[in-house]
């Protein structure tokens, strides 16, 4: 039995003491006018502000995935307030100008589990977090406002429903006249700084493009970009009344169609009631590609880069070999992992401690994974039967519901899809289709760049296939990923090695020598990466 899941302990959360301190500096030192400013201090360009003005209470309970963003700069003392959507338990999505240039994980805190801001220090119920990693997106142009998203990763998950961003393909959400919604903590009126108490949220139209354009394009401004903007509400009014629209504050947090993501509040006009204006959101469609993958990137080590597992076939001892990027750094020994004929890597229940999932040499599967009650890793049997299938993979999230899924082929040929439960478990599966018996099934990640899971299969004439993942429980059209050469006796796909955003394959030669395949987004790989020889007696990678 494996003696150990990993040999690194994950990041120590800040104590609530250190929390609350954060806090209470962050909350105390904004003026609420540069809350959420642009990473220039203030405006953004042309007298535009990132930024509920006219919004109404939410009930609680309506938005548990809403968390507030607290950070206090050191050099200016200066407070800045945003917020986020938790896209996973322990991942928030948020504004990139609201990142940038700060460094979250030394002076940020989170606050989830809330409807009220947190007067005093006061969490009503809340519960605060620490922020372990920070991502944004590195086309963001603090300037422009363009490529306007950004993901944390918390120190720890919080035990609250989360919401999915719309995916890559999503059109009829940003049909004009589609009600959304929008959900914040921002200031309440223009004529002054105060911030709502209370989240508030306010229902909008969906505008078009060309509106948005007509207002905010006219020479020299061109501020309004297509494609990486939506633009929701009805023209301001000039004043507080008959206007609604976030503000100050709001900035990060979510608009929400048909319980999907669809847009990250990012800018507006200066005090947010300049008349014929609209507010401004990065349009999450079109960043599905790059949000996907930092919100599922739980590794051995956690740095966001997957790391690998291999076993010694000689003494049956394991070993984690952690990502250095193109290569892999020292192994670590994970203890005796003899029994076992089948390891994949995945995180079943989004507790951002990676899981192994394995077969017995007896054809039982095994969730090997972190238990909280005891504080240590923990075996579950998930059931027999599972020798007689030809392949099995863990692709990741293949119908919606950001939970990790499985396939396997079975002695017939049969691709079977196996939904994730979140707790270890798998509901009843559903066939996908035969033919698929002389294929082999890998594949962990997007790498088609869409931001939803995909299936990689060898076939016996040497070519390598993209299953493209369609988010609905099946796959479209297949493409070729490779087309000669992929005869290889070994495949270990555990995400996103390099740790540029795309999911990477590792294969093992008839040599023994092991190689990096960097995944380039767009449903094929880039030049391969030798990372040395001597694999040959590793016949169980994973």
């Amino acid at each position: 039995m494996p003696g150990k899941q990993s040999v690194q302990a994950p990041p120590a959360p800040a104590s609530q003491a250190e929390l609350k301190a954060r806090l209470k500096s962050a909350t105390s030192n904004f003026t609420p006018a540069t809350q959420s400013p642009a990473p220039s201090g203030s405006k953004a360009p042309s007298g535009q502000d990132p930024k509920i003005i006219g919004g109404t209470p939410a009930a609680v309970g309506e938005a548990p995935w809403m968390v507030q963003l607290f950070y206090n700069d050191p050099v200016t003392n200066q407070g800045i307030f945003c917020g986020g959507t938790l896209v996973a338990p322990g991942k928030v999505l948020t504004a990139a100008h609201c990142v940038a240039g700060r460094d979250w994980t030394k002076n940020g805190v989170i606050l989830g589990g809330t409807t009220e801001y947190p007067l005093n220090g006061d969490l009503h119920g809340g519960q605060l977090v620490n922020v372990a990693r920070q991502w944004s997106n590195p086309a963001f142009d603090a300037g422009a406002l363009t490529g306007d998203v950004a993901v944390l990763t918390l120190a720890a998950p919080l035990p609250y429903q989360t919401l999915q961003p719309a995916a890559a393909d999503e059109s009829v959400a940003y049909q004009p006249g589609t009600p959304a919604t929008v959900y914040g903590w921002g200031r309440i009126s223009s004529t002054n700084q105060d911030v709502s108490m209370s989240l508030l949220k306010a229902t909008i139209p969906v505008q078009a493009d060309a509106t948005c354009a007509a207002y905010y394009n006219q020479a020299p401004e061109n501020s309004f970009v297509a494609g990486q903007m939506t633009c929701a509400g009805n023209p301001a009014s000039g004043a507080d009344a008959g206007t609604v629209s976030p503000c100050n504050g709001d900035s990060g947090g979510p608009l929400v169609v048909g319980n999907r993501i669809v847009g990250v509040v990012s800018w507006g006009r200066e005090d947010c009631v300049a008349a014929g204006s609209y507010s401004v959101y990065s349009k999450l469609s079109t960043f599905a590609g790059l949000v996907g993958p930092r919100a599922d990137d739980t590794d051995l080590n956690f740095d966001g880069r997957a790391d690998l597992f291999a076993r010694n076939d000689a003494t049956g001892e394991g070993f984690a070999y952690y990502s250095q990027g193109i290569t892999i750094g020292n192994r670590y020994s994970l203890g005796d992992w003899r029994g076992y004929d089948l390891v994949r890597q995945a995180d079943l229940d989004r507790d951002q401690r990676q899981d192994f999932v394995l077969r017995t040499t007896g054809g039982h599967l095994d969730w090997y994974h972190y238990a909280a009650a005891t504080n240590a890793y923990a075996h579950q049997d998930l059931g027999g039967g599972w020798g007689a299938m030809k392949s099995v993979a863990l692709p990741g999230d293949l119908n919606g519901d950001a939970l990790t899924d499985l396939l396997a082929v079975d002695t017939s040929g049969q691709l079977w899809l196996y939904p994730g439960k979140g707790d270890g478990a798998f509901g009843n599966r559903s066939a996908l289709g035969g033919g698929w018996g002389p294929l082999v099934l890998v594949g962990k990640g997007d790498y088609s760049g869409d931001g939803k899971a995909d299936l990689l299969a060898q076939d016996t004439s040497g070519k390598l296939w993209l299953y493209p993942g369609t988010g609905r429980g099946a796959f479209g059209n297949r493409t070729l990923a490779g087309s000669a050469g992929w005869t290889f006796p070994g495949y270990a796909a555990t995400g996103d090695v390099d740790g540029d955003g795309r999911a990477d394959l590792f294969a093992r030669d008839g040599a023994g020598v092991l190689w990096l395949y960097p995944g380039n987004g767009r449903g094929a790989f880039g030049d391969r990466y030798q990372i040395g020889g001597g694999w040959g007696g590793y016949s169980l990678i994973g």
